[in-house]
Formats: C-alpha cells, structure tokens, sequence
C-alpha cells in the first residue's frame, strides 16, 4: 500500500473566522471626513425639508383659493 498523501479536506473558514478577516479589510475614515460628510448630509436634509415645507404650503394655499 502506498502512501496517497493527506486525503483529508481542508478546513473550512468558520464564519466568524471569515467575518473578521473581512471586518479588518474596512478603511475607516478620519474624523475630519465624518465631520464633513456629517454636515453635507445634514444641510441637504435640511434644504430639501425646507424645499417639501415650501411647496406644501403653496399647495395647501392654492387649494384653500380655488374651493
């Protein structure tokens, strides 16, 4: 009998094993990026509630003069 060599599976990657090799490839950004992302975000959610509250009422108005 001759030696086959190891005919056994490899073994797999438990998924916390592979969930931390992929966690350690994330880049996490700097403060400075987070602050002005942060403050980008928020003035646009800010503009564009301005915008909806805008046409809201010009609407609610225009309704209020026709009936």
């Amino acid at each position: 009998m001759g030696d086959t060599g190891n005919t056994s599976k490899p073994k797999k990657k438990s998924y916390w094993d592979g969930l931390k090799a992929e966690f350690n490839k994330i880049i996490w950004p700097d403060r400075d990026t987070v602050v002005s992302e942060t403050s980008s975000v928020v003035a646009a959610s800010i503009a564009l509630g301005l915008i909806i509250a805008g046409l809201d009422t010009l609407i609610v108005w225009a309704l209020h003069f026709a009936i």
